[in-house]
Parts: structure tokens; C-alpha cells; sequence
């Protein structure tokens, strides 16, 4: 029976329009970081860093957008998707990706002093060239967040001193 269940879930993982069958979702990152190299002059600095204190914690993409350090989240979508990547991000992926970036900025010896997080929507189609939508500048922290005064919940901002 165990045998069964793991044939089973090796076919489901590898089915056609599974993303780790067809990697669409690194198909996506490629493309969302070629867009924005090209496109808006980005520099990529990172491809899925995860964070040392809890590995499930992931950002797709970290650049450099001047003297702006940015966090990129890619969203891979068929074209025809019911939901648009942009609202795929829900409240806990917020959450995590709070933790991640918090984490990843306390790990720098010299912190940027301004950073900002993006959404690239990247969708496919089987007809049409991969189109690609840029949101920036998207709230991920609370206002008045700073990475040095920061202590304890991620949730709320540091009282201005």
C-alpha cells in the first residue's frame, strides 16, 4: 500500500501542469529576472535565498534597483488564471516573507537605507510570448519599520525614538 501511495504522488509531482513536472516556476524567475535586467535596469544580486534559520523561508529574487535594494516575489501563471499572482499573496505569505527579508537585512553588516518589496507576475501561455507585470513598491512592513530598532514582532513598528 505504501509502495502505491508513493507511485502515485511521484506521478502527481511529475503530472504536466504540475509546477516541479515542467519547473514553471523557475521558468518564471528566469524570466521575471531577465525582464527586470532588461526592462528597468535591475541588478540581480541573489536567486532563492533562504533564510539559515528556517529553510522554508524563501525570496525568490533580491536586486538592486540604483541604491534601492529590492525584493522581488515572482508569481508564475498560466495566462488564463483565475487569480492573478499580484492577489496569490495572502496574509501568511506575507507574514513569511516579512520574517525572510527581516532576517536577510539583520544579516548585513551595513544595512541599505531604503529597500523595498516587488511583485513580478509572470504569465504563460502556450501561444504568446511570456508577458511579465512589474508591481512595486508593494507594503510589506508597517510604517515607521527600521531594521536597527526592530525588536521582538514583525507585526508592529518599532516606537520612533
Amino acid at each position: 500500500m505504501r509502495d502505491w501511495f508513493k507511485m502515485v504522488w511521484q506521478k502527481l509531482r511529475n503530472a504536466p501542469g504540475s509546477d516541479r513536472g515542467n519547473d514553471s516556476g523557475a521558468q518564471g524567475e528566469a524570466a521575471a529576472a531577465d525582464f527586470l535586467q532588461r526592462r528597468h535596469g535591475f541588478t540581480i544580486i541573489t536567486r532563492n535565498w533562504r533564510s539559515p534559520r528556517d529553510r522554508r523561508d524563501e525570496i525568490d529574487l533580491i536586486a538592486r534597483d540604483g541604491e534601492v535594494l529590492v525584493f522581488i516575489e515572482v508569481k508564475a501563471r498560466s495566462l488564463n488564471a483565475l487569480v492573478p499572482g499580484y492577489f496569490a499573496i495572502d496574509k501568511r505569505k506575507k507574514r513569511v516573507l516579512r520574517r525572510a527579508v527581516h532576517t536577510y537585512l539583520t544579516a548585513l553588516k551595513d544595512p541599505p537605507r531604503t529597500f523595498r518589496f516587488d511583485v513580478v507576475e509572470v504569465a504563460h501561455s502556450e501561444r504568446l510570448p511570456t508577458q511579465c507585470l512589474h508591481f512595486e513598491n508593494i507594503p510589506l512592513f508597517p510604517k515607521g519599520y527600521h531594521v536597527a530598532r526592530q525588536n521582538g514582532s514583525l507585526d508592529q513598528a518599532a516606537p520612533n525614538k
